[in-house]
C-alpha cells in the first residue's frame, strides 16, 4: 500500500512540476536555437520563466468573467491530463480531458468584442479542428498494436510502437506542429513578432491570465511529447532521444517554413495525414 501512494505521489509530482519546468526549459532552448539561426544572441535560457513570473506579479485584469474562467479551466485541464498521463490512465480519459481544455481556450477568446481575438479564436478551432482527428486515429493504431488503451500497458509493451507504427509517428509529427502553433502552422498565434492578427486568440489574455495560459501551452506540450516517448516506451533513453530528434526537426521546420493558410492546413491533414494513418493501420489489420 505505501509502496502504490509513493508511486501516486510522484506520478503527481513529476506530471504537475517536473512536465512543465522541462517544456519551460526546452521552450528556452528553442528560442535561443531560432535567435542563432537568425544571427541573434537571444534571450537566455530560463527567460520563459522570468516572462510568466512578471504576467502574475501583474494586477489581474480580463474583459469579463467567462475569460477568467476559460483561462482557469483551461489552465487546470492541461495540468489533469498530464498527472492522468503520468498516472498510467487510459489514453482516451486523457484525450477528452486535453480536448476540453483547449475548447475553453476559445471560448474565453470569444466571450471578448475584439475582432482580433475573435480572429485567433476561430483560427485555433480550424486548427483543434485538424489535428484531433489525426491524433485519434494514432490512438487507434496503438490500441490496435497494444490492444490496449491503458497507459500503463502501453508502456509494458515489449516491442518500439515506432517499429510497427511509423507512419502514424510521422502523423503524429504533423499534428504536434500543429498544437505547437509553430510554422507553417502559426495563424492563431505566435511567439514571433510576425503575427500579423497580433497576438490572435490571446489577445485579450493579460497579466495572470495570459501567465495561465502560457503554463497550460507547456503542460500541453509535455502531454504530446509525452506520447511521442510512447512509441519507443522499452527504452527511456532511446525515447528521450526520440522526443529531442522530434522536437529538433520541429525548430527546423518553424524556422524554415512560411505560415500556410488553413485550406492549406485541412487539405494536407486530411490527405497526407489521414492516408498515413490509413495506410498504417490497414497494415496492422491485415499482417
Amino acid at each position: 500500500m505505501s509502496t502504490l501512494i509513493v508511486r501516486i505521489a510522484l506520478a503527481v509530482t513529476v506530471g504537475l512540476f517536473a512536465a512543465p519546468i522541462a517544456v519551460g526549459l526546452l521552450t528556452g532552448v528553442d528560442r535561443r536555437v531560432t535567435a542563432r539561426l537568425q544571427s541573434r544572441r537571444g534571450p537566455p535560457l530560463v527567460q520563459p520563466f522570468y516572462d510568466v513570473v512578471k504576467l502574475l506579479a501583474k494586477e489581474p485584469t480580463a474583459g469579463n468573467r467567462a475569460q477568467i474562467f476559460a483561462a482557469w479551466t483551461y489552465c487546470l485541464a492541461a495540468a489533469a491530463s498530464v498527472v492522468l498521463f503520468c498516472l498510467g490512465a487510459d489514453l482516451l480519459l486523457v484525450f477528452f480531458v486535453q480536448a476540453t481544455g483547449s475548447m475553453f481556450l476559445v471560448v474565453g477568446a470569444m466571450s471578448v468584442p475584439s475582432p482580433f481575438s475573435q480572429i485567433g479564436a476561430q483560427r485555433e478551432l480550424i486548427q483543434i479542428l485538424a489535428y484531433e482527428p489525426l491524433l485519434i486515429l494514432v490512438f487507434v493504431g496503438i490500441y490496435m498494436a497494444t490492444g490496449t488503451f491503458e497507459l500503463s500497458a502501453i508502456e509494458a509493451y515489449p516491442k518500439p510502437l515506432l517499429l510497427e507504427l511509423p507512419l502514424l509517428y510521422v502523423a503524429l509529427g504533423f499534428a504536434l506542429t500543429i498544437k505547437l502553433r509553430k510554422s507553417p502552422f502559426d495563424f492563431s498565434t505566435s511567439h514571433h513578432g510576425h503575427q500579423e492578427i497580433v497576438k490572435g486568440v490571446l489577445t485579450e489574455y493579460s497579466g495572470p491570465f495570459l501567465a495561465l495560459t502560457e503554463i497550460a501551452h507547456w503542460y500541453e506540450t509535455a502531454l504530446v511529447l509525452g506520447i511521442c516517448a510512447l512509441f519507443w516506451a522499452p527504452s527511456a533513453w532511446i525515447a528521450a532521444g526520440l522526443v529531442a530528434a522530434t522536437y529538433a526537426a520541429e525548430i527546423v521546420i518553424d524556422n524554415t517554413t512560411a505560415r500556410v493558410t488553413w485550406r492549406w492546413m485541412f487539405r494536407y491533414a486530411f490527405t497526407a495525414g489521414l492516408a498515413m494513418c490509413a495506410v498504417n493501420i490497414a497494415w496492422l489489420y491485415v499482417r
